[in-house]
């Protein structure tokens, strides 16, 4: 299924809402794993790294916002939505406040948590849109073609994936290694260099965009 790369933990002590979420999600596609109180989570968090936490609020022992809040300051930026009973004004700031990137209150609709979720993990590049824009270049990644200005550029699959790198990491110095190693699972060689400037020559012909800039002693970035 196209969503099984992406791991979700759900943190629920109610188990009944932690079975629904986890076959809702799975059915969706996702893997999931369930903790019903933050015991072992931050463990669990140092060996793996899942694309999102779900994290209700009314927990025994660490109230969820405040675990999110200690896992904040320890440096993990995993997004999380709160799923919680707590709904007043004052509960939603603070779920922001300690960290959540969403809040939910219940009870909810199982499409709104599936929605809230595709969006964000959207938003953070997890799951991609099928059209990614920089300037007037226009990637549509379901149709594997360039657009400038409304005109069809042709590319190799290698120039398109390295354009597709390029976009997704937009203004950051990017290694030539690193780029080899993306497109052909290879960081040997300077075959990247003839790509590069293969498809600078077709996106740009005459020099004036300047789109792919040579950073010295380091490689390329998007500009």
């Amino acid at each position: 299924m196209q969503n099984e790369h992406i791991e979700i933990v759900i943190i629920e002590d109610e188990e009944d809402i932690l079975e629904l979420l986890e076959y809702h999600l799975q059915k969706a596609g996702y893997a999931t794993i369930g903790f019903t109180c933050t015991q072992n989570v931050e463990q669990f968090l140092e060996e793996e790294h899942p694309s999102l936490l779900i994290v209700d609020r009314n927990l025994p022992k660490v109230e969820g916002s405040k675990f999110i809040a200690k896992m904040r300051e320890k440096g993990h930026d995993i997004p999380v939505i709160f799923l919680t009973a707590k709904d007043t004004e004052r509960d939603v700031d603070d779920g922001f406040i300690r960290g959540g990137d969403d809040y939910i209150t219940k009870p909810f609709r199982m499409n709104e948590v599936l929605h809230r979720i595709k969006a964000i993990l959207k938003r953070v590049g997890v799951i991609e849109q099928n059209r990614l824009k920089h300037r007037d270049l226009l990637l549509d990644l379901e149709k594997q073609v360039v657009l400038i200005d409304e005109r069809v550029i042709k590319l190799t699959k290698m120039e398109f994936r390295l354009l597709h790198i390029f976009i997704k990491n937009a203004h950051k110095p990017l290694q030539r290694e690193f780029l080899l190693e993306e497109v052909s699972g290879d960081s040997q060689g300077k075959t990247i260099n003839v790509a590069i400037n293969r498809l600078k020559n077709k996106i740009d012909p005459d020099g004036s965009k300047e789109y792919i800039i040579s950073i010295w002693g380091v490689g390329y970035k998007l500009a």
